[in-house]
């Protein structure tokens, strides 16, 4: 991986900028699903492929501004960056949940769904 000038390592004041970002446009995204819920009462499977769709979306753009921070190997810090984004998100929810946590195959898809996502936004970039 391509090292920071400045520190010698992984850029990491970019990659909390740009989980930051991804975090902001989550939460945006899950209140107007929240609202939407809200006034149409959509179905719980609908409801479900919305949220794949945003932790999707919001990592492919973290990815995308984390690409075009750092310049090369776009798709390693995108992937790097969606991977981080999956990880903290699962060790608030192991916080929130008391450690009922399940290591289902819905876990790793969307392990890979997050970091495919973050991946894809830092090719783009």
């Amino acid at each position: 991986m391509e090292q920071d000038p400045k520190t010698g390592g992984i850029p990491v004041g970019f990659l909390v900028k740009s989980l930051l970002f991804s975090y902001i446009l989550t939460a945006a995204l899950l209140a107007l699903l929240a609202f939407l819920l809200y006034r149409l009462g959509l179905d719980e499977k609908i409801v479900s492929i919305a949220i794949t769709a945003i932790y999707v979306a919001g990592t492919f753009f973290g990815g995308f501004v984390m690409g075009k921070k750092t310049g090369s190997r776009k798709f390693l810090w995108g992937l790097l960056m969606g991977t981080v984004y999956f990880l903290v998100l699962a060790v608030v929810s192991l916080c929130a949940g008391k450690g009922n946590i399940q290591m289902g195959s819905s876990f790793f898809t969307t392990l890979a769904l997050c970091a495919g996502g973050g991946m894809l936004g830092g090719m783009v970039s």
